[in-house]
């Protein structure tokens, strides 16, 4: 069973009003002072999450022989067990039921090593802005850029899929072999968070097909609201259900899950201003830790909060929580109860203070490398193999995800076949440059950090395979 369950309200004494003498927008520095508060709002959460657990029934079948069924992608571990869990008539027939006691387990290592081969962990914002960018020799044009939030947040190596028909490929058989998992492997037999993590794997697998397929398209705010969102396309087939992604969230996740907003930062969305895409699969085991572990990141971001001035009564955040306003009837309220949870300590002063929570923080541009940023060509050629190269460092192990850190698409397997058949661009301007290699500064001080902060106890226990057997297609 998973070491973390959903959240609950947290105790008041977190919220509490801050002293006279601590008031005010102190500046959170880098290296051991930004170490050092990262390593008490863990230790907090840690604490919290200990005391808040899911207790979820074992099921006593460690002497039955365990049967597997295997799929072209993903692995399904069987063992039998009692359906048990109530059904929420709201949600489609398919998905209402759920198995408390199962055990069975849904192996996501091809979509992991996927996802490592093309993501990138930049690490947690120091909520320090960009330089400003400026002309370069020969022109006065300057690249347009959110100097506040353009270095934070997960990139995707999107570049890597500019006219290279196998990897595209790749990506729709991953979303298809999921998609078909549940005709294979009904979703009732499985236990809530195995379900959970199923729902948001399809989900971002899903999304980054779709932003695969437009991509260099740089500003995604048409592509996910409006009368054209790609989320309320009816883009899946699931146990012969036709779903689009907001059918997933609105109806499927938010109702199996008692409405826990924590759900919604496991929904990438493609931009910047959303939560974080992760270098590993969601699964069982890790889905509530992982889940906890992005809303640390994006709610201590300046993409997800940020006060107003020293003088302000405005508190601003995300309009990504607007767009999920349904997880918060009493909006402000309810946002800011939530919020309460997460936020360091000062800034957390300042929601208190404040008295009214405006959602007016955006940033649709796409989580790309490189490909979209804003480029004026002078006669500086670079090889993108070269500047990928340039990013690939080996890091402490992630805590919520585990394994070294490596950058880039040189992370891992299919890799070498990514950057070799990826679209080559003749030209990079010195601001791009320069904007890869800030992203690689920021990425290596965030994993120098990670290194100093105890969070073994928000990891997952260990799982007991002893009795376990997976049959793959080899065997």
């Amino acid at each position: 069973m998973p070491a973390c369950g959903p959240l609950r309200p947290l105790a008041l004494a977190w919220w509490t009003r801050p002293n006279a003498s601590n008031s005010g927008a102190r500046r959170v520095e880098k290296g051991e002072k930004l170490a050092q508060s990262t390593t008490t709002t863990m230790q907090k959460v840690t604490a919290y999450l200990r005391r808040n657990r899911l207790s979820e029934q074992k099921s006593a079948m460690s002497g039955k022989r365990l049967a597997c069924l295997s799929l072209s992608v993903f692995f399904v571990t069987w063992c039998s067990g009692s359906l048990a869990g109530e059904a929420d008539s709201r949600v489609p027939e398919q998905f209402q039921e759920f198995d408390a006691s199962s055990e069975r387990t849904i192996d996501y290592d091809i979509l992991t090593q996927w996802l490592k081969a093309v993501v990138v962990d930049i690490g947690r914002s120091d909520r320090e802005k960009a330089a400003p960018t400026h002309p370069g020799i020969g022109t006065r044009i300057k690249p347009k850029i959110k100097r506040s939030t353009i270095y934070e947040g997960n990139r995707v190596y999107f570049e890597a899929f500019e006219g290279n028909d196998d990897a595209k490929q790749l990506l729709r058989d991953i979303r298809k072999s999921l998609e078909q998992l549940p005709d294979v492997a009904p979703l009732k037999y499985f236990n809530r968070s195995e379900q959970l993590a199923y729902w948001l794997n399809l989900y971002n697998v899903t999304l980054l097909n779709e932003i695969v397929s437009v991509y260099p398209k740089r500003d995604l705010e048409d592509l996910l609201v409006g009368e054209n969102s790609i989320l309320e396309r009816k883009l899946l087939s699931v146990s012969g259900v036709s779903l689009s992604l907001d059918d997933i969230q609105y109806t499927i996740l938010k109702h199996n899950y008692n409405d826990d907003p924590l759900i919604i930062y496991g929904l990438y969305q493609g931009i910047i201003g959303g939560p974080n895409i992760r270098r590993t699969a969601y699964t069982g085991k890790n889905v509530y830790c992982a889940l906890a572990d992005n809303a640390l990141e994006f709610v201590n971001s300046n993409r997800g909060t940020s006060d107003g001035g020293k003088r302000s009564k405005t508190f601003n955040v995300s309009s990504f929580y607007e767009r999920n306003s349904d997880y918060f009837p009493e909006f402000e309220a309810d946002l800011a109860a939530h919020l309460a949870q997460f936020l360091e300590e000062r800034v957390r002063g300042q929601l208190v203070s404040a008295s009214t929570i405006k959602p007016n923080i955006s940033d649709w541009t796409v989580t790309d490398l490189f490909g979209t940023y804003p480029e004026i060509h002078y006669g500086i050629a670079t090889n993108p193999a070269a500047l990928m190269t340039a990013l690939r460092s080996t890091t402490p192990a992630d805590p919520i995800d585990g394994g070294g850190g490596v950058t880039g698409a040189a992370a891992s397997n299919g890799s070498s076949s990514y950057l070799s058949k990826a679209g080559r661009r003749s030209k990079f301007s010195p601001e791009a440059f320069k904007h890869l290699l800030v992203l690689n500064t920021k990425w290596a001080e965030a994993n120098k950090a990670r290194a100093t902060v105890t969070v073994e106890d928000l990891e997952d226990e260990p799982v007991n395979s002893g009795n376990q057997t997976l049959i793959r297609d080899d065997q």
